[in-house]
């Protein structure tokens, strides 16, 4: 199990972090306008927008808690013992699908607007990958 555990943590950070910086999607509007946003400019993009908000949200439950819950996850595997560590990570891992839910609604409201036409690129299989790694590793370190 130690084993791993130890091959799942390094690869679900590497995984967020190629997950957050590559793109996410390509927006096809007008078949010649194509845009390929990763997630950190997709965030820096509602700054930029003024959407303060809607870019503290976005950013809070895409990077802040995943981050956050990689890195108790880490706290618990090191320390060995990890009971306080164990406690803060299960309340975090309740908010971890939101992130999903957030991109899901993206790709669902571009492809339903009609003007813009989204496909999956490198970026959002990395993301799941690391969501499905950090899930997993915590599985495991809750036995």
């Amino acid at each position: 199990m130690r084993f791993l555990l130890s091959a799942l943590l390094p690869m679900a950070v590497f995984s967020f972090a190629l997950g957050i910086t590559q793109p996410l999607l390509r927006f096809e509007r007008l078949y010649f306008l194509e845009d390929r946003p990763s997630l950190i400019e997709m965030i820096a993009g509602l700054w930029q927008g003024q959407e303060f908000v809607l870019a503290g949200v976005v950013a809070l439950f895409s990077l802040g808690l995943p981050g956050l819950k990689l890195l108790v996850l880490h706290l618990a595997v090191l320390s060995g013992r990890g009971s306080r560590s164990l406690a803060v990570l299960s309340v975090v891992g309740k908010w971890s699908m939101l992130d999903v839910m957030l991109v899901a609604l993206v790709v669902f409201a571009a492809k339903t607007s009609g003007l813009a036409a989204a496909n999956v690129l490198p970026g959002l299989w990395f993301y799941a990958a690391a969501a499905v790694a950090t899930a997993l590793a915590a599985h495991l370190c809750r036995k």
